[in-house]
Formats: C-alpha cells, structure tokens, sequence
C-alpha cells in the first residue's frame, strides 16, 4: 500500500479536519473539571482525537454513505474512493498508538469509541439507520464518554473510583448538549438519510419537531448544569456559563423563527453558522473555567 498515494486532496477534504472543531467544546469541559491536569496526558489525547481518531470518523462515514449532497464540514463532497476506507484505518491505528504513550488504559477507552463508531456508519451493523440507536450512540460517545476521556486522562485516573456523583452530573451535562444538537445537525439532510433507508430523529421529529426537541434538550441541560456549578462552586460559575450561552441560543431562537415561516432556512449554511457559534462559545466557557479554576502558575 502506497501511503502517500491514499491521501490525495479528496480524502484529505473527506477527513474534515477542521469539523474536529465541533467536538472540541466538551473535551475543554471535561478538562476544566479535572482537580490536576496531567499536561502530557491530555496533550496525547488532544492529538490522538482531534488529529486521527474524530477524522478516521468523518472519512469512514463518507466512504459508507457515498453522499453527493452537503455533510458536516463539507458543503461539496467529492466523489467517494476505496482510498476513504484506507485512510480511516491508518488514521485510527495511528491515534491508537499514540494514546498509548499515555496509558494503555486511555487507549482501551479510545478503541472501544472506534469500534462504535465504525457501528454507527458500518452497512453490517449501520446504528445509523436507527432512529434512537443512531441518536444514542452519539448521546453517548460524543458526550459523556467524550468528557469521561478528557477528565480521566487530565487526572490520570482510569479506575472505577472516578464515577462520583460530581463526574457523573458532569456526563450528564455534556449528554444533553450533545443529545440536544446533534438533531440539529441533521435538519437539512431528511431527503437524502431518508432516500439512504437512515430514519435519523431529526427525519422522524420533522424540521419544527427538531427545533422543540433541542430547545427542550439544551433547557434541561441547563438546568442540570444549574445544579452542578451552584453545588460544586457557586453561581459564578454558572454566569459564566449562562453569558457564554447566551449569543447561541439567540442565534438559535432567531433561526426557529425564520424557518418556521419559510423552511428553506432549515439549510446546510444556517446549520453550520449553528455549529460554528456554539463550538466557539463553548469553548471560550470551558476555557474561561479552566483558567479560573487552574490558574497559570498555582
């Protein structure tokens, strides 16, 4: 296999590299929420997610749905080659044994969030096709064993102590950010999962049911989340939290408004703007945290 030959400038634009930007938010959480940050550990991790493992993702999914029509990150997919399945392997292999510089349990974890995602997008298993299978898995990886991954490698904690109740409010929180947007991020996509066979929630819910469903999800989230930083840090936190969330859910209410009128707003640019707004508020928060709570130099 020629390596080199594989990575040509349609897979590289199928790898999505800068959609790992979307997922970046609740590894910044999981971080912010660690009591000591083992740097190298969560180095490791940052490289071996963001740079391989999240990509492998993106590029495995592109090679089992052949889509011609718009996908996260990539508003005009080229065509879709056996080069796609070729580099979702090197891509993870390598991610894997990178994590292995940090621990042979972190890279355990890792390998059990590959072969789910292989299962979401994989014809012989396709959870995709699943409508609350395909919504769960991704609850669930892409939120709170997202932040489980971030917190235990800043900590250096893989052992079954780790599930407190303060970690596990913590995991809810980033389940129902996750549970809430994900929908979302499917609203301009019904025609082409459905004519694939995939019932997505979002195809199942409708483009207003979609908007009700994430509404609910992102309340919930924040009133979980409410909880959780008035309990374990005081209401300082939680402003903090409630400034930063503030210009993504106005975006949110103004785009429900316009599309509930006209549904051709329900499109790929809107959902991006979406995306884009949230990752960076997100971030800025769980940064901000992080700084607060792990200042340099203490």
């Amino acid at each position: 296999m020629n390596i080199g030959s594989i990575f040509d400038r349609d897979t590289v634009l199928h790898l999505r590299l800068p959609f790992s930007f979307f997922l970046l938010p609740l590894f910044c959480f999981g971080i912010s929420q660690a009591t000591s940050i083992d740097i190298a550990n969560t180095a490791i991790l940052f490289l071996a997610l963001h740079l391989f493992i999240y990509p492998a993702s993106n590029v495995y999914n592109s090679y089992m749905d052949k889509d011609t029509g718009s996908i996260g990150g990539l508003k005009n997919p080229p065509p879709v080659t056996r080069k796609l399945y070729n580099a979702s392997i090197i891509f993870d292999i390598t991610g894997l044994l990178l994590s292995l510089l940090a621990s042979w349990q972190l890279t355990l974890l890792i390998a059990v969030y590959v072969v789910f995602s292989k299962a979401y997008s994989w014809h012989g298993i396709r959870l995709k096709k699943y409508t609350l299978g395909s919504w769960l898995t991704v609850l669930v990886l892409q939120g709170g064993y997202t932040f489980m991954l971030a917190n235990m490698a800043a900590a250096n904690n893989y052992s079954i102590v780790w599930f407190t109740q303060k970690n596990i409010e913590c995991m809810a929180i980033a389940s129902l950010i996750i549970g809430g947007s994900y929908p979302l991020t499917q609203i301009y996509q019904h025609r082409e999962d459905h004519q694939r066979g995939d019932t997505t929630l979002s195809y199942s819910l409708g483009i207003k049911g979609t908007f009700i469903f994430t509404l609910l999800f992102f309340s919930a989230g924040g009133a979980v989340a409410f909880h959780y930083f008035t309990t374990y840090y005081g209401p300082g936190h939680f402003v903090v939290f409630l400034v930063c969330l503030i210009p993504v859910m106005a975006y949110f209410l103004y785009w429900f408004a316009i599309t509930i009128r006209d549904r051709a707003y329900a499109d790929y640019e809107h959902t991006m703007l979406m995306n884009k707004l949230s990752s960076v508020c997100m971030t800025v928060c769980f940064i901000t945290l992080l700084i607060i709570d792990h200042p340099v130099g203490k």
